[in-house]
């Protein structure tokens, strides 16, 4: 498709699926468009004002609503040594909630947008609109199991309605550098969970819970609402890919199973490091609180530039070598650098390579939906294959291996009986999460 705009004119349009690469069929009267409108124009794909313009604005609300999320351990922190939480167990579910519900809601938003395509564009600042006020309801919260129904579950709910939007459109604007765009979008996720930890940790410390929640509501709110106009689909909704979102026979297809399988391996046990890591560096290598933090500054950073690189390596290479290129950077960080590091440096060199590999991982998605979309042309019994179902589906697999990663990194490293047997890391207290960690991402 050239990069040049694309004239619609009065042509009687048949009834087919059309592609938003494909754009709509024209025919040689200029005047009016297929529908009897007056003429207009589509926006280039892959580049030019629009594009850009839309792929920032996906950028920073899911860098905004994803990091915010993933940066709970702060509150976590803070609410264990304050009333009136302190005496609580359940906090950690707070968290685990939110990003749990976050991935999990997925396919069910992106399902309803495709069922309702005039009404999508709008289910950004309106989930927005229900994250930014679960933030300042929670801030009168004063029992954990309230946070947990307004910062967690409920902040999950608005945060999915917000950037799912901003998946079901990447399709329309993008085709050749489609990974591309998803790797930045993604790696958004990574720079604010480096970012707003900071942020939050200060604002704790200076003016408590309450006002903390509420400046976030506010903030949140602020920053991406604005930017909502500019989260909209190239083509018009009646032109839009004609799917049906609930034809689910391909979730247990010989060509989507295992997809699923490995996400949900890896999921399993990415999450374990930003958890462990701190404490790791702190309790074993006797790091101070600045030097055993910047383990996780560091994965997330690293994350930013590996979703860029990967996403940027899926329109170029299959899927397959991509998630082999994920495992295997992965696998080599945690059993040789990490396993055999007995030094605050090489434990930082871990976490670059951990988050340029392992925090990638979700960028090798497009890849995965296009890899589908040609076996599908192969394969006519796959024909209704929704590629933004795909990632809805990927996402939730990715959600329900976070909600099992808690308790099996608890069990992981009870009774280690190895522990100061061995040198470098397999000697230490944490040496079973990473044995398993690599276990599960080789």
């Amino acid at each position: 498709m050239s990069e040049g705009p694309i004239e619609l004119t009065n042509h009687v349009a048949r009834s087919r699926v059309v592609s938003p690469e494909e754009g709509v069929n024209t025919s040689p009267d200029n005047s009016r468009n297929s529908y009897g409108n007056p003429e207009f124009s589509l926006p280039p794909m892959d580049g030019g004002k629009q594009a850009w313009l839309f792929l920032a604005a996906c950028f920073v609300v899911d860098a905004l609503v994803w990091g915010y999320a993933f940066s709970f351990g702060v509150f976590q922190d803070y609410y264990s040594q304050h009333a009136p939480f302190a005496s609580s167990g359940n906090i950690a579910v707070v968290g685990t909630s939110a990003v749990g519900i976050l991935y999990l809601f997925s396919p069910i938003v992106l399902g309803v947008c495709r069922l309702y395509p005039h009404y999508a564009r709008f289910a950004t600042p309106v989930g927005l609109l229900i994250a930014s006020l679960s933030l300042a309801l929670a801030s009168l919260a004063t029992s954990t199991d309230t946070l947990i129904a307004l910062q967690g579950v409920l902040y999950a709910i608005g945060s999915a309605i917000a950037y799912c939007p901003t998946i079901l459109y990447i399709d329309e604007w993008f085709a050749t550098r489609k990974g591309m765009a998803y790797g930045i979008v993604w790696g958004g996720e990574g720079l604010a969970s480096a970012v707003i930890p900071l942020i939050l940790q200060r604002l704790l410390a200076q003016f408590g819970h309450e006002t903390t929640l509420r400046a976030s509501g506010v903030a949140i709110f602020a920053i991406c609402a604005p930017l909502s106009i500019y989260i909209k689909p190239r083509l018009p909704p009646s032109n839009a890919t004609a799917m049906r979102p609930w034809g689910l026979k391909f979730l247990i297809s010989g060509l989507f199973a295992p997809y699923q399988l490995g996400t949900l391996v890896q999921a399993t046990g990415h999450f374990i490091p930003g958890i462990y890591l701190p404490t790791y560096a702190r309790t074993v290598l006797g790091a101070s609180g600045f030097l055993s933090a910047l383990t996780v500054l560091l994965i997330n950073i690293s994350t930013t530039i590996g979703c860029v690189i990967m996403g940027t390596l899926t329109d170029r290479l299959p899927a397959t070598t991509c998630i082999l290129i994920s495992s295997v950077g992965t696998t080599v960080g945690v059993f040789i650098i990490w396993g055999l590091s007995s030094a605050l440096s090489v434990l930082y060199v871990f976490c670059i390579v951990y988050g340029l590999f392992a925090g990638s991982f979700t960028s090798t998605w497009p890849g995965i939906m296009r890899a589908l979309g040609r076996d599908r042309e192969e394969d006519d019994s796959q024909s209704g294959i929704d590629p933004t179902m795909i990632f809805g589906w990927l996402c939730a697999g990715r959600g329900v291996g976070s909600l099992v990663s808690g308790p099996l990194s608890d069990a992981l490293t009870k009774g280690m009986a190895w522990k100061g047997l061995a040198s470098g890391g397999y000697g230490t207290a944490r040496v079973s999460y990473g044995n398993w960690q690599a276990t599960d991402e080789s």
